[in-house]
């Protein structure tokens, strides 16, 4: 298949500091194992500019918008575990137009699905502040964006080991993007228990599958099978993105869960299967979490590998 890859050596210069586990290694782990793959060279390189603050403005607010910006050259931290550098402001609005250059590209059909190999990640981040190592949220940008280029119809799968707060929120309301969450449950950041099903208009479209401590390929299959594969065949998207998080892996030094690489290669060949079989193969990954180096790259690769095909 054509599958977009989008990626900037910018993403290295986000700074979090000594120590911090969102950090340019992870980025470099991951391109040193694809690139030991035949497969990399016939991957479609897809170059993006910064997004606009226009398009941003569709998830975050103004205010906050400036405020990032303002971190221009300075260094500090927005919260507790959210880091800035110098160049931090550049990296997340290129992050954000990664995942809208390769959308692009998929609804034109010049590629057929992609991946936003970007940090900072962005699922956490909420309309008016930063959290969780994200500053501005990739994915619900790019869902935004994809809106306004008349697709009525999208889902959201996240399997990143923490709940994705901040996507959650941005379509708490819609009707029109179904949010759907597997995650270590209680966990950070605290929300996502199976009560949270969407309000107003929305209701019913935001799906969350609390899996305790301990859980593994077992759990997450099972999930896929009676709730995630239902939820896509009655909703029907045009379009599938993907909180593409790693860090359920049973080596991960942040989470408790014990997924093995395999799963996340089991993951992408039941989403693209059904992808194929609804909306013509248009899946957009966007990397979120994985803090163990090897198995980041790993499961990357594994994932990445699929939808290549």
């Amino acid at each position: 298949m054509k599958t977009g890859l989008a990626y900037s050596e910018v993403f290295l210069e986000h700074d979090t500091g000594l120590g911090h586990p969102e950090n340019k290694n992870r980025l470099i782990a991951i391109l040193n194992k694809l690139k030991q793959k035949s497969y990399f060279s016939e991957l479609i390189n897809v170059p993006f500019e910064k997004a606009s603050q226009e398009i941003i403005s569709k998830v975050h607010t103004k205010e906050y918008i400036n405020s990032i910006i303002n971190l221009d050259g300075k260094k500090g931290y927005l919260d507790g575990d959210t880091p800035y550098s110098p160049k931090s402001c550049e990296s997340a609005f290129y992050a954000c137009g990664a995942g809208l250059s390769l959308a692009e590209k998929i609804l034109s059909g010049k590629i057929e699905n992609g991946l936003a190999l970007v940090r900072p990640p962005g699922h956490h981040a909420e309309e008016e502040h930063a959290m969780g190592f994200c500053l501005f949220n990739n994915i619900a940008v790019t869902a935004r964006y994809l809106q306004s280029k008349g697709v009525k119809k999208i889902f959201i799968i996240d399997w990143d080991v923490h709940h994705g707060n901040g996507t959650q929120n941005t379509f708490y309301e819609d009707p029109n993007v179904f949010f759907c969450s597997l995650h270590q449950f209680p966990f950070y950041p605290g929300s996502g228990s199976s009560l949270e099903i969407g309000t107003g208009e929305g209701k019913g479209f935001t799906l969350n599958i609390p899996l305790a401590r301990g859980s593994g390929f077992a759990e997450y299959k099972q999930a896929f099978q009676e709730k995630i594969i239902p939820a896509l065949e009655k909703f029907v998207p045009e379009f599938i993105l993907i909180s593409a998080g790693f860090d359920a892996h049973k080596r991960d030094p942040l989470a408790g869960m014990e997924l093995p690489t395999q799963a996340y290669e089991e993951f992408t060949k039941i989403l693209t299967a059904k992808a194929k079989e609804l909306c013509g193969g248009k899946i957009l990954s966007f990397l979120e979490g994985g803090y163990d180096l090897q198995a980041l790259a790993d499961s990357v690769e594994a994932h990445l590998a699929v939808l290549k095909g």
